[in-house]
């Protein structure tokens, strides 16, 4: 990053890492001691009935921060990308309205579909796959995780898709579904570099990722505001890989997978001398530092969803649904 003003001072400490846990239990037999390691066994990450309480947890919680503008009140249900997103937008909607959010309409999920997977080690996670009462048609997937038997779940992603597009998993006999590792090779774009691939190309573009809003679209109206008469916009995007935004992916019967991830991007306006520039509304300034002279810095978390194809078959990443939010923002 080569701003002026280093745009990375704006970042609030990240939430806390996902805990590298494990589960020891130690079984006596009539030929001695036999120690069973957790982390080594694939299980089910958890049962559909619990998956289903933590759905109805979060919906409730979220909506009564939501009603209050109160970001204390879903703190223990939102994590990683989520709570960034989340956290931000309640602090700018209790700054503009004290008494509480005057448009609250209560998220209502319907017609849940939970996919679990099976596999070993922390953290443990799911998707639910909902219908929704806000975003038109669009399918709301969350991904609960959580990184020991004594924490809760929480989301940690949450993005809109258009209906049809969420793909077929990869089951066993029981309906449990296929973790994809971080560190897979067989499909097109590993998931632990997704990220990185993602940043690298909205910089530079390339053949990584297909055409579309999140992809082609969006570099283009980028290039088109970074030309906007009296203003220069440049732009800066980071992955987040570790801890709480460490991707998470789920095998599909094709062979390749459904990969969540998220990315950090940075706006910067800065106005030609002799004019300033233009001013933000007020939520963007609930959220901002410093006195804007002649630049605006923006911070924003975006968590991603992909299909990711099997590697050697010439198919693209498709980005599939995309949930942006500005974090904070300094004005010079």
């Amino acid at each position: 990053m080569s701003w002026d003003r280093d745009p990375r001072t704006l970042r609030r400490p990240a939430r806390s890492a996902l805990i590298a846990a494990s589960m020891t239990a130690m079984s006596l037999t009539a030929s001695g001691c036999v120690v069973v390691h957790g982390e080594r066994e694939i299980l089910p990450s958890t049962t559909r009935a619990e998956a289903a309480k933590a759905l109805q947890e979060f919906t409730t919680a979220y909506n009564e921060a939501d009603k209050a503008y109160d970001g204390s009140l879903d703190a223990d249900h939102t994590t990683g990308a989520l709570a960034d997103i989340d956290s931000a937008r309640l602090k700018a909607g209790k700054a503009n309205n004290p008494d509480g959010n005057p448009n609250h309409t209560p998220l209502k999920l319907t017609d849940p579909k939970f996919t679990i997977p099976k596999k070993a080690g922390w953290p443990r996670w799911f998707l639910v796959d909902a219908a929704g009462n806000k975003g038109g048609t669009a399918r709301w997937l969350l991904v609960f995780t959580r990184s020991s038997l004594d924490d809760p779940f929480q989301v940690a992603y949450l993005t809109l898709v258009a209906p049809g597009k969420v793909p077929e998993f990869k089951k066993d006999a029981d309906g449990w579904a296929e973790s994809v590792p971080a560190n897979e090779t067989a499909l097109a774009a590993g998931p632990k570099t997704l990220s990185q691939d993602y940043a690298t190309y909205l910089k530079s573009g390339g053949d990584t990722f297909a055409d579309g809003s999140h992809t082609s679209q969006w570099r283009a109206l980028r290039a088109k505001n970074a030309k906007k008469p009296g203003m220069a916009t440049q732009y800066i995007d980071e992955p987040l890989t570790n801890g709480d935004y460490a991707p998470l992916a789920l095998r599909t019967t094709d062979g390749g997978a459904l990969v969540f991830f998220t990315t950090r991007h940075y706006e910067k306006q800065t106005a030609y001398a002799g004019t300033s520039v233009p001013a933000p509304n007020k939520d963007v300034l609930a959220l901002t530092t410093g006195e804007i002279k002649q630049s605006l810095t923006m911070e924003f978390v975006s968590n991603e969803v992909a299909l990711d194809p099997p590697k050697g078959g010439g198919g693209q990443v498709t980005i599939l649904g995309r949930i942006q939010g500005m974090t904070s923002a300094e004005g010079s």
